[in-house]
C-alpha cells in the first residue's frame, strides 16, 4: 500500500472533533511515509488533511477538476495537482492512482464518492479497502441505511462485507491492512 485516498469536506464550518480528526489522519499518513491522494481543495477538512500529511513528510496528490481550479479552489502547496475535465473522470483517476479509499465525515460530495466507490467495488471495477471513519457517529444514518438495503433485499449479504467502519482515526490503518481481497464473482442465492 503506497497510496490512500481520502474522501472528506470542503467546508470550513465544521465542529473541532471533525477538524481533528482530519488532522490526525494526515499525520498518520504523512508519518508512514504513504502518499495521500485527495480532491485537491483548499478549504475544509480536505485542506486540513493535505497540510498535515505535508507537515509530516508525506506526499498529497490533489485530483481536481479544471473547472475548480480556474475558480481558484485548489490548494496552492500540494505534491502533484492532476486535472480532470469532469467529476467522474476526477473519481476514476483518484480509484486509479489510490491502493485504499478512506472516508472522513464530509456532505454530498463525500457521500456521492463513498457510494460510487462501494457500486464500483461491487462490480469489480476496483478491488480495494474502503474504511469508513465514523466519527462522533456521523456516518451512522447512512450505515444503517446500507444495513437495510442487504436485510431487505437489494444487496446480497456479502455486499454488507465491502467496507469497515472504524470510530477512531487510529485504527483506519490497521482496517486496511485487515481488509481481505474482495472476490465480487460469488454465486448469488436464489432470488437475490
Amino acid at each position: 500500500m503506497k497510496t490512500i485516498a481520502v474522501y472528506c469536506s470542503s467546508s470550513n464550518n465544521i465542529p473541532l472533533e471533525y477538524v481533528q480528526a482530519a488532522e490526525q489522519l494526515g499525520t498518520i499518513i504523512g508519518a508512514h511515509g504513504l502518499r495521500c491522494c485527495n480532491g485537491g481543495g483548499s478549504m475544509g477538512l480536505m485542506r486540513v488533511v493535505s497540510d498535515s500529511v505535508l507537515q509530516h513528510g508525506g506526499e498529497v496528490v490533489g485530483v481536481i477538476p479544471q473547472f475548480m481550479i480556474d475558480n481558484g479552489w485548489c490548494h496552492s502547496q500540494l505534491t502533484e495537482v492532476v486535472a480532470t475535465d469532469t467529476m467522474h473522470h476526477r473519481q476514476e483517476t483518484m480509484h486509479k492512482i489510490s491502493d485504499a479509499l478512506v472516508a472522513l465525515p464530509g456532505g454530498v460530495g463525500t457521500f456521492l464518492e463513498l457510494i460510487e466507490s462501494i457500486t464500483w467495488k461491487q462490480l469489480g471495477i476496483i478491488n480495494m479497502p474502503i474504511v469508513i471513519v465514523n466519527i462522533n457517529h456521523y456516518f451512522d444514518p447512512l450505515i444503517k441505511q446500507l444495513e437495510l438495503a442487504v436485510t431487505e433485499g437489494f444487496m446480497h449479504p456479502k455486499h454488507g462485507q465491502m467496507w469497515t467502519v472504524v470510530d477512531r482515526v487510529g485504527d483506519v490503518l490497521k482496517a486496511i491492512r485487515e481488509t481481505p481481497e474482495w472476490d465480487c464473482n460469488f454465486k448469488k442465492t436464489e432470488g437475490r
